[in-house]
């Protein structure tokens, strides 16, 4: 007995200096750097991202293969990943972190497996799926095999897509191939001074084209989040990133089949607002800020913005409406005059899709003069632009709410969930103008004749556009064919967006049986 006893303990002992080992594969230096940069090790971000406790890790011991090139001598356990399961808010999730003081993060075929092994997992039990990025790209020791393993990984994603929700946080370089599993994904965060991604880097960059461009200009954080879009949020530090990160979750649910969380609202139902009746500016060309009408429409004036600095004349994110997630969609008067441009249309389509696809329900807020015109709009494309947002919309089949506070002039009355393609409760403020043009405009074109025989071109003009905004610069023509559910006061639009919610809240839409549409991407 005495033998067995002892024969058990040294095994525990063993098992507890291999799980030191495994908790520690970084080399000490490359550990102290880290803390040196105020940066938290993979395992610490997986803790700090899940609830206190939850975090439970799975693989610890897999190790590189023997067969890796010059790297028989050095096989920590664990790899360069740190994966596993928690929870956030109670509610189960699976992610991967991957670990820059092991071989600077590169992939090896073991660490796609483990990936992948999660990502299989977040799929089978319909769990969210985060990955925390930093690495330095494949691990040049196992060649094709690592080039494999990133496929694989692709792949995944891709089968993963709206099926549950998938976040990345770029918390260190993410470069060359591996940006595209970030891309996929339905959310990129970054870290502001320390996270890059780019397909190439500014060596690279310098050798071939000669332009001359560091890290954070090529691929920083800012650069993501305000030029290319690439990156929906980014923070100020680590610690503020994994804290976004599951303030964000709190709005999605669990996969696609799963119901919006809702919270017991403690902002009444029934509220009204008297400082929206006076919010509109009288003069037609004056801008306002939508955020001023969404904080005071929504639940507490609660608004996580996504894409904040891209395409700032458009405004997406997600809030609560009664209690129920919604994700909100609004022409920004305040920049461009929430016009409808190339960055607008992708940002906004890709909003709506990304909602349509978990079942939250949109609200848009419409102010909006047209599409921007001129050759860079034409030459790039607005066009195939467009016309994603409105297949965006035309293809939901989520509850859509829709209020137009002023301006809905032209094709793009029709893109942002208007009636015709299967809003389900439309209503406008009477500041609302619908029509195909601006007065001035439809005037220059209707009356150019009239115009010019007349003694007094400029008087005539005046009273034409006065005429016209008489017919058309009112909802109440819309309203009478049916395009408009409702001509409701400013004030009253919280609760009656409310009860149109609660009224849709088992509306079932399918779209023809198919493969896949075609969106003009």
């Amino acid at each position: 007995m005495a033998d067995a006893h002892e024969t058990t303990q040294a095994k525990l002992l063993w098992l507890r200096e291999l799980r030191d080992k495994a908790m520690h594969a970084g080399s000490e230096r490359a550990v102290q750097k880290r803390r040196e940069q105020g940066r938290l090790l993979a395992r610490e971000r997986a803790e700090k991202l899940c609830d206190p406790g939850s975090f439970v890790e799975l693989d610890r011991y897999v190790r590189h293969r023997e067969s890796s090139f010059g790297m028989m001598d050095r096989r920590p356990y664990g790899d360069a990943v740190v994966t596993g399961y928690g929870t956030i808010f109670g509610r189960k999730v699976f992610l991967f972190s991957q670990d820059f003081t092991v071989f600077g993060g590169s992939l090896s075929e073991v660490f796609a497996e483990k990936v992948c092994k999660v990502m299989d997992m977040a799929v089978k039990y319909g769990c969210p799926l985060i990955g925390i990025n930093d690495s330095g790209g494949a691990r040049i020791q196992e060649g094709v095999v690592s080039l494999a393993g990133y496929a694989e990984i692709f792949w995944r994603n891709v089968q993963a897509s709206g099926v549950v929700p998938q976040i990345s946080l770029v918390m260190g370089p993410c470069a060359g191939g591996a940006v595209y599993s970030p891309a996929i994904t339905d959310f990129v965060f970054m870290v502001e001074g320390s996270s890059y991604m780019f397909i190439t880097g500014p060596d690279v960059v310098k050798t071939v084209t000669g332009e001359e461009v560091t890290f954070e200009e090529l691929g920083g954080a800012a650069t993501h989040a305000a030029k290319s879009g690439v990156a929906h949020f980014i923070a100020a530090d680590e610690e503020a990133c994994l804290e976004d990160a599951r303030y964000l979750l709190s709005f999605l649910p669990q996969n696609n089949l799963d119901k919006v969380p809702f919270t017991t609202p403690s902002d009444p139902s029934d509220r009204e607002d008297a400082e929206l009746d006076t919010l509109i500016p009288d003069n037609p060309n004056k801008p306002y800020d939508m955020h001023d009408v969404i904080r005071r429409v929504l639940d507490d004036g609660e608004f996580l913005e996504v894409h904040e600095r891209w395409a700032e004349n458009i405004v997406c994110g997600f809030a609560r409406l009664g209690g129920r997630a919604v994700g909100v969609v609004g022409n920004q008067p305040h920049s461009l005059a929430g016009v409808l441009d190339i960055d607008a249309s992708d940002k906004a389509a890709r909003f709506v899709r990304t909602c349509d696809a978990f079942n939250i329900p949109l609200v848009t807020f419409v102010d909006v003069p047209g599409f921007l015109p001129g050759t860079t709009q034409e030459w790039g494309g607005i066009i195939r632009h467009g016309a994603k947002l409105l297949y965006a919309y035309a293809e939901a089949t989520v509850p859509k709410l829709t209020v137009i506070t002023r301006k809905a002039y032209g094709g793009a009355y029709d893109v942002m969930s208007s009636k015709h393609i299967r809003g389900d409760y439309n209503v406008a403020w009477p500041s609302a103008e619908i029509a195909v043009m601006g007065p001035e405009g439809a005037v220059n074109v209707i009356y150019r004749d009239e115009i010019a025989k007349a003694k007094d071109p400029d008087l005539r003009r005046t009273q034409l556009v006065a005429e016209y905004v008489a017919r058309f610069a009112n909802p109440y023509v819309a309203a009478a064919r049916g395009y408009l559910d409702d001509v409701i006061e400013p004030r009253e639009t919280r609760p009656r967006l409310v009860a149109a919610l609660r009224s849709l809240a088992n509306k079932r839409d399918a779209n023809p049986r198919r493969k896949h549409g075609n969106i003009p991407l």
